[in-house]
């Protein structure tokens, strides 16, 4: 029990032991590549200058146990060059983290696992418009090695520096390697599609009761259009493509057993497959309750058209009887007994209303009107 509640204080967000916030800013000095880099040995980390470069932090860890990691954000071919020739990264792994916009996947070279994960982070927005971004995404590329970890980051969301942190502040967990960084990592990410699918199911709720909402003109919500729902439908097939090939990746994590990683660590994996699992279903929920949502109010919008058509066709029926009236009487004929009666007027005038009130009641009581 005491490992499951490691893994998972590691992973969530929480404050240091002393109460205080963790630093998420760039140390002074590092690159635009490096963000940090650091040697564990034992779950703690060992001291060292902050200029410390990858090569040194992989000869230091060779030397005298442990493991280094590298935290790399969206760094160049150049920049990338020396680190994957120190490390012996496999080319196409190395093209693929350089190169964002890469599927969650898991692959093995060599020695090295290699693995992607899309962040999500949900865009607070005040109302849902037709343009509005619901979802950020970002990628995390992690190459897994016996004595290092690698990680490069694409995107402005998902910085690991607190993550680093907490697990810092936790040397029993970050003593079983990089094996142990890889889970964090994995379960940090997946929580963060938790969190936005919750975000997210608030949204779909507003739209679904301004659609189905009785404040409504002809069944039509006057707030709703289907550019907006078509908008989230959008966001939430960006978030399905995060989601769903993650699982294969995570029950190969939690099934099969890998050289690189611990087996203490690798049973833990299923408690994040588990959790990815719920998101996926959410999603695909979410997805098919917004067809049903646009389809609905699609339906309505045809329902509000052909009231609307009822109502000028009833309208145009009406007017027809006095524009008759008026087009016989206004042929000029010269013999025309009604023109010369007394009561000619009167009586055609009241046959009019009388003729339209007829229509305008029967109309009426047939749902037309």
């Amino acid at each position: 029990m005491s490992m499951i509640h490691n893994l998972r204080a590691a992973v969530r967000p929480s404050l240091r032991k002393d109460g205080g916030a963790y630093d998420t800013t760039r140390a002074a000095g590092e690159s635009s590549a490096v963000v940090d880099c650091a040697v564990y040995r034992d779950g703690v980390r060992l001291p060292s200058d902050d200029g410390l470069t990858p090569r040194a932090a992989i000869r230091q860890a060779r030397r005298d146990g442990g493991f280094a990691w590298i935290g790399l954000h969206e760094p160049t071919e150049d920049e990338f060059a020396g680190v994957a020739a120190e490390f012996g990264l496999h080319p196409l792994a190395v093209e693929d983290a350089v190169h964002a916009h890469q599927r969650p996947k898991l692959e093995r070279y060599d020695d090295t696992l290699f693995a992607v994960f899309k962040t999500i982070h949900y865009v607070e927005h005040d109302e849902l418009t037709a343009t509005s971004e619901v979802v950020e995404t970002g990628e995390v590329m992690c190459f897994t090695g016996r004595d290092f970890f690698i990680t490069v980051r694409h995107g402005g969301q998902g910085s690991l520096r607190a993550l680093r942190h907490r697990l810092q502040d936790d040397p029993e967990l970050l003593a079983k390697g990089p094996s142990a960084v890889l889970h964090s990592i994995a379960d940090h990410v997946v929580d963060g599609y938790i969190a936005v699918a919750d975000a997210m199911q608030d949204d779909i709720d507003d739209v679904e009761t301004e659609v189905f909402s009785p404040g409504r003109r002809g069944g039509v919500s006057r707030g709703v259009d289907s550019a907006r729902i078509y908008q989230l439908k959008r966001e939430v097939l960006e978030f399905k493509r995060a989601v769903s090939p993650l699982m294969r990746p995570m029950q190969l994590l939690s099934e099969r057993p890998m050289r690189l990683v611990d087996p203490d660590i690798q049973k833990y994996f299923r408690d994040v497959a588990d959790h990815l699992a719920r998101v996926q279903e959410q999603v695909v929920g979410f997805d098919e309750l917004l067809n049903s949502i646009l389809q609905a109010n699609l339906a309505q919008a045809s329902v509000a058209q052909n009231e609307d058509m009822r109502k000028i066709t009833s309208w145009a029926a009406i007017i027809a009887v006095p524009t008759m009236v008026c087009g016989v009487y206004g042929m000029n004929f010269e013999h025309m007994p009604e023109l010369h009666w007394r009561y000619g007027y009167p009586v055609i005038m009241g046959i009019t209303v009388a003729l339209c009130l007829g229509i305008h009641r029967t109309l009426k009581r047939n749902g037309w009107l």
